[in-house]
Order: C-alpha cells, then sequence, then structure tokens
C-alpha cells in the first residue's frame, strides 16, 4: 500500500501561483508513477500531469503546458505541481495519484490516490 498526502492548495488571485506537494509513505518502492489530476463538481476527474518516479518523464495536459511543473523529490518522497498564471478555470480539487506501472494520463492506471486539495483561483 501507498498513502498519498497533498497539501499547498488555497486562494490566489488569477496570474498568480500556488505549488502543491503530494507525499507518499508505505510501500514507495512499488511505486513508478506519480500523476495529479483535478476534478470540479459533476465533472470527470481530468489528467493535469505526471511523473516517473525518477524524474525522467513528464506529461502535461494541452492546458497547463508551460504554467505547470511538475517535479520529484525522491529523498523526500515528494511530488510537487508548481503552478503558475493561474486562471480561474483551474479551480479544482487537485487529487495526487501513484502506481507501479509509470505514469500516465489516465486515471484508470493509478491504483493509490491522496485526499485531494482544493485550489481556487478568483478573476
Amino acid at each position: 500500500q501507498v498513502q498519498l498526502v497533498e497539501s499547498g492548495g488555497g486562494l490566489v488571485q488569477a496570474g498568480g501561483s500556488l505549488r502543491l506537494s503530494c507525499v507518499a509513505s508505505g510501500r514507495t518502492s512499488s511505486s513508478s508513477g506519480v500523476g495529479w489530476f483535478r476534478q470540479v463538481p459533476e465533472k470527470e476527474r481530468e489528467f493535469v500531469a505526471a511523473i516517473s518516479w525518477s524524474g525522467a518523464i513528464t506529461y502535461y495536459a494541452d492546458s497547463v503546458k508551460g504554467r505547470f511543473t511538475i517535479s520529484i523529490d525522491n529523498a523526500k518522497f515528494t511530488v510537487y505541481l508548481q503552478m503558475n498564471s493561474l486562471k480561474p478555470e483551474d479551480t479544482a480539487v487537485y487529487y495526487c495519484a501513484a502506481n507501479g506501472s509509470g505514469p500516465s494520463s489516465h486515471k484508470a492506471a493509478y491504483d493509490y490516490w491522496g485526499q485531494g486539495t482544493q485550489v481556487t483561483v478568483s478573476s
């Protein structure tokens, strides 16, 4: 089992920045991919970014390319999502997820999920 805890969400004005953190614990050696997803009420959870545990492979949704950066600190078992130039449409609950098969943009590929952290961007 892998446990994931997100933090760093909050309220920010459009154009501002936030950095989300996802700390992994438990059987982290079984994890090879970590992803960030987001969800707003009554909509499907959507892919944001993913990274391999080595940090060598990253994927981004088109909607966040050039604004968001995913990174990993292996020593701290922590994955970060740096979010710049935030827009009101980025408002959502952001979830961290992990799997043993590598980074993916598909939520079905992930075995473990955190509880989520709310990001609200005001216009």
